[in-house]
């Protein structure tokens, strides 16, 4: 194991855009499904609709966040709804399913999409069984990351000691509320979307374009 992570007993890893590369572009479905559930919510054509969205996601976390705050939406029927895509655009990424079970510890996904969504998305990258727990956000109240409520309701929810847990994510931002708490944090700088102005990234220790990639090189180190 690298210098500096003998260490890490949890390993906490974002869903989407991480364990899948953003090119794959299954989010970019989700992404047109939310914009045409707020279209509908709000009966405003696709540009006011992406306008909102856009301003939920970045002010409240999720867009989700912003409509139930300000429209009282139904969680539940929306994710329902915006996590009804076609998971064919994923591939298995055998480096990633081996480095995974070599790794030492504990494993857990920490997402804002839910359970349900996020167990489809295992199951067709091939680590159904790789995970011990998946915290969603039903299980933060819907209090998303970045939300500093939500790292530690997850810290509470395992017994989990940051100082021993690593956190894995491509938005940058939702690493600062991990880094606050001791974690070490990992950002998947791929491409994926990330939010207006946050260009500070001291507070990540390692920065990576495949986790695969990365976890079997830092596993190799110490073979």
């Amino acid at each position: 194991m690298r210098a500096g992570l003998h260490h890490i007993r949890n390993w906490i890893f974002d869903l989407d855009n991480t364990l899948y590369p953003a090119s794959a572009n299954l989010f970019a479905l989700i992404d047109a499904r939310i914009g045409d559930y707020v279209a509908r919510l709000l009966n405003v054509d696709a540009v006011e609709a992406r306008r909102i969205q856009k301003g939920y996601f970045h002010a409240h976390g999720t867009t989700l966040s912003g409509l139930m705050a300000e429209h009282d939406v139904d969680p539940h029927h929306y994710l329902g709804d915006v996590h009804d895509v076609d998971m064919a655009v994923l591939e298995r990424n055998e480096m990633l399913i081996a480095a995974l079970a070599r790794l030492p510890g504990r494993k857990l996904i920490f997402t804002n999409g839910d359970a349900p969504y996020a167990a489809k998305v295992l199951d067709r990258l091939g680590l159904g069984d790789t995970f011990e727990a998946i915290h969603d956000v039903h299980a933060t109240s819907y209090r998303p990351k970045p939300d500093p409520v939500a790292y530690h309701g997850l810290l509470d929810a395992y017994g989990l000691d940051p100082h021993e847990s690593l956190f894995v994510e491509d938005m940058a931002r939702n690493l600062r509320p991990a880094k606050a708490i001791g974690m070490t944090t990992v950002w998947i700088d791929n491409g994926s979307e990330q939010a207006p102005g946050d260009e500070d990234r001291s507070y990540i220790d390692h920065i990576t374009t495949d986790i695969g990639q990365w976890l079997f090189d830092i596993l190799e180190e110490d073979a």
